[in-house]
């Protein structure tokens, strides 16, 4: 018979969820001034992609808070973030949208990485680091 390794439960520490339930307000709010900002500012001429850098510097800044704060960093905001970041420089850059093929080359690189982030410990639940 083998025996079945099972992971302990993980706990969850009312500090951490604490924490990350003010970063998370505190970069959802950038979030919505940055989106107001864009309907505010949409008659200026500002360069294509600048607004979607703004989002993904707030989505990894959100991420990056947390590393630093000892929480485990969420893997769908980072995804996003990194997509809107280099997709917004693509468009700035060289003047084309790459939105649609940027988020397959990303999924791909994720899902071939996937083992290593998940040994690693990175993503997940950040009540849970």
């Amino acid at each position: 018979m083998s025996e079945q390794t099972s992971k302990p439960a993980p706990v969850k520490d009312p500090e951490k969820a604490a924490l990350n339930k003010r970063l998370e307000t505190a970069f959802w709010g950038l979030f919505l001034i940055m989106l107001g900002g864009q309907f505010l500012l949409k008659d200026i001429n500002l360069p294509e992609g600048i607004w979607d850098v703004g989002i993904g510097l707030i989505l990894l800044g959100l991420n990056a808070a947390r590393y630093f704060n000892g929480l485990r960093m969420s893997g769908f905001t980072t995804f996003l973030g990194i997509l809107a970041l280099v997709g917004g420089l693509a468009q700035i850059i060289f003047k084309f949208d790459l939105g649609g093929t940027l988020l397959l080359i990303i999924l791909g690189a994720y899902l071939i990485l996937k083992p290593w982030f998940d040994k690693q410990g990175l993503f997940g639940k950040a009540e849970e680091s």
